[in-house]
């Protein structure tokens, strides 16, 4: 291996700790875990309304949850996306 991989794969192993790894992942990209636990927290009340969903039919119930899912972790993305460039473009230029 060359020496720059090394470097890598040390860097990696050094935070052996699930915990620290999650959080440096968090830092890095933010934006993933909230889209994660939006799509999680829609799903979570689509199940409660599945219940409580009155005289709707079961398949248009899930393609409204699908679509608020699915559009929750576009937006994050998109955010994450945001995000990034601004750090990238406007935020390091300044070194």
């Amino acid at each position: 291996m060359s020496s720059g991989q090394e470097s890598v794969y040390s860097e990696y192993e050094t935070d052996t700790s699930q915990t620290s790894k999650l959080l440096r992942k968090f830092k890095e990209t933010p934006f993933v875990p909230i889209g994660m636990a939006g799509f999680a927290m829609v799903v979570g009340y689509g199940l409660y309304k599945l219940k409580h969903r009155g005289d709707m039919k079961m398949s248009l119930h899930l393609i409204h949850m699908r679509v608020a899912a699915q559009g929750f972790v576009v937006g994050a993305i998109t955010c994450g996306v945001l995000y990034s460039m601004f750090r990238e473009y406007v935020v390091k230029p300044k070194e």
